[in-house]
């Protein structure tokens, strides 16, 4: 049916039957993979024999492209001219993964030290499917189906398309549903849409979708009023300050429009030299081509320091208005930026403002995101082509860049299940996500930067909490799922055949029972989610869940219920499972119930489930919600 109405664009038989369709406007991007720049110190093989005989794959990463034993393989697709970085973006999330140790790794002075991803021992494939704007359905999905071919452990994938659609309208889904059939763990940011309820781009059971949150690093950047008075604000601005204060402007009244930096308001010789006031930080870049030696402008996300192409600095809204009033009360206003400071943030991690949240928009039995991971300031390798700050008049070029994004938290989460990999190479994808989500660090409403409110700052903003790589080495307990199981999950959605198909890309895909609703709370995942909205008055649902025993062969765990938020009644039956081998596998019901939620709005109860043997903790939260 597909073909008959011309919406087949390419078939990809390498690792499974599936196909591209143009599904949602070439699925435009919000965040792009753009490639990598093999020359990079953070890339360099010395150390590093050839690799394994898996390794099915290929380097065509275009003209002047050389692979090594580190970059064992580049592929690129349609939308760019080579496998080779020229925007920034591949090189830092790659870099960030399995980056080798670089010593005395800087941005201009700032963030000083020793630069590392997450497995360093790792080796690197780069498959470049998007442009600088795009990344079109076609090509994701080539990519996917190569890098499945090639024989890649896992797949990182910084890409995110918006809000979630169906699952069968998401290539990454479908890609990463036919990598889980064969093996390979696919982690995926969850986008930076913000704070709104249900602004995921990751809802699939079978991804694991990852959040952002502060690290203990921050970037502070001082403005000097001409008066004396010192006022903090945050950038990353690595430029010296000037010699002597410099004048003041705010817009230019003789263009009609004070306040603002908009281009047909900045006269270039009114400009030129001085320290512009902007009312918006979108257009800092505008005042910088008209000539200003410096922009200061309102910045509403105290947790994330923005990258400027000159001396610059962000404030909070009553700062901004301070340093206004002084410029407008002042004959000759004058002001100075001093170079950013780098300090320790005590009170990280914190869930990024700008990180996308839930609940589930298609699954809501299915809690996303699944784990927070260091997303915010991030230093990592960076293309010696690219403009460190997007502005065009940008022209710095360095080997180091400082991010932030659910980009950079990704391959975080995709370096330490690289680790497990290494550690495990038997355990499945689902295992590997059961110990990342079971064992993070616990995290509560107050790790939560800026939060509009309490349903937005819980397990929807963080979800089982702070990635935590040493705990997930030795999670004890793993919930597992199955092919199948993913596959009666869509046909409990109510797929037909034809949807199913889609996903599976297996013409003898089918559901063999009517579709069950209610039994995809019983979906074998690590955390337990429920919407209530219909009987958000009195409910009483009930959950199986079996884990498999993982951690040592004789061994006795006991359950415990941590309240976090809300009231619920919880039981657990059996309350103990006793483990007599290894890989042995025991099956538990969870009953939560409760009631009397507000009859109106958006409300959240949470508690978690702690399964212990004095060894091993093994986490899961339970979220039970209603919404408007």
């Amino acid at each position: 049916p597909l073909e008959s109405t011309g919406l087949l664009v390419r078939s990809y038989k390498r690792s499974f039957n599936g196909f591209a369709a143009q599904l949602t406007n070439d699925e435009a991007q919000t965040i792009s993979d753009s490639g990598i720049w093999p020359e990079l110190p953070s890339f360099d093989d010395r150390g590093f024999g050839p690799p394994s005989a898996k390794w099915k794959g290929v380097c065509k990463g275009g003209f002047n492209f050389t692979c090594n034993n580190k970059i064992i393989g580049a592929r690129y697709y349609s939308g760019r001219r080579s496998a080779r970085d020229y925007e920034g973006h591949g090189s830092h999330t790659a870099s960030t993964a399995a980056g080798n140790v670089v010593k005395d790794a800087t941005f201009y002075g700032l963030a000083s030290g020793v630069a590392r991803g997450g497995l360093p021992s790792a080796r690197i494939a780069m498959y470049s499917a998007c442009d600088d704007i795009t990344c079109s359905s076609e090509d994701v999905l080539a990519a996917f189906d190569d890098a499945i071919a090639d024989g890649v452990d896992v797949i990182s994938v910084s890409i995110s398309t918006g809000i979630a659609g169906q699952i069968d309208q998401d290539v990454i889904a479908i890609g990463g549903f036919h990598a889980t059939n064969r093996g390979i763990l696919t982690v995926q940011s969850v986008g930076n849409d913000g704070e709104s309820p249900a602004s995921m781009a990751s809802v699939a059971p079978w991804l694991l979708s990852v959040a952002a949150s502060t690290i203990d690093r921050k970037f502070e950047t001082k403005v000097v009023l001409g008066d004396g008075r010192i006022l903090t604000g945050i950038s990353v601005n690595p430029f010296p300050e000037n010699s002597e204060e410099l004048p003041l402007i705010h817009g230019d009244p003789s263009q009609g429009c004070a306040g603002s930096c908009d281009a047909a308001c900045l006269n270039s010789s009114v400009t030129k030299g001085k320290i512009a006031i902007c009312d918006s930080s979108n257009t800092q870049i505008v005042a910088i081509e008209a000539g200003a030696a410096g922009v200061i402008f309102p910045w509403d996300a105290p947790d994330v320091a923005d990258g400027v192409s000159s001396p610059g600095a962000g404030v909070d809204r009553q700062t901004f208005d301070a340093i206004v009033s002084y410029h407008t009360s002042t004959k000759n206003p004058v002001a100075k930026i001093l170079k950013s400071d780098t300090l320790k943030d005590s009170g990280a991690p914190l869930v990024a403002s700008f990180s996308s949240r839930g609940p589930n928009s298609i699954i809501s039995a299915i809690l996303k995101p699944d784990v927070s991971a260091p997303g915010v300031d991030i230093l990592a390798g960076f293309s010696p082509e690219a403009s460190l700050t997007g502005d065009p008049s940008d022209k710095r070029r360095y080997s180091f860049n400082v991010l932030s994004g659910t980009s950079m938290a990704c391959p975080h989460v995709a370096g330490v299940a690289a680790y497990l990999k290494t550690l495990h190479p038997d355990w499945s994808p689902s295992a590997i996500k059961s110990a990342i989500i079971t064992t993070a660090s616990p995290m509560h409403s107050q790790n939560v930067s800026n939060p509009s409110d309490t349903y937005q700052s819980t397990e929807f903003a963080f979800g089982s909490g702070q990635l935590n790589p040493v705990g997930a080495a030795n999670p004890g307990l793993v919930y597992e799922t199955s092919t199948q199981d993913d596959i009666n999950l869509l046909c409990n959605l109510g797929y037909t055949a034809d949807r199913l198909r889609t996903v599976t890309g297996d013409n003898n895909s089918s559901c063999v029972a009517r579709a069950d609703p209610a039994a995809i709370k019983d979906f074998n995942y690590p955390s337990i989610s429920a919407d209530v909205s219909g009987t958000r008055a009195a409910f009483q649902i009930s959950f199986r869940r079996t884990v498999t025993n993982v951690g040592t062969a004789k061994s006795t765990y006991t359950s415990q219920i941590v309240p976090t938020m809300g009231r619920l009644k919880i039981e657990v039956k059996p309350p103990v499972l006793a483990f007599g081998s290894l890989n042995e596998q025991k099956s538990f019901t969870v009953t939560v119930s409760g009631g009397n939620f507000p009859a109106k709005g958006d409300f959240l109860a949470s508690a978690a489930l702690n399964w212990s043997d004095g060894a091993h903790s093994v986490r899961s939260p339970i979220v039970i919600y209603a919404k408007e």
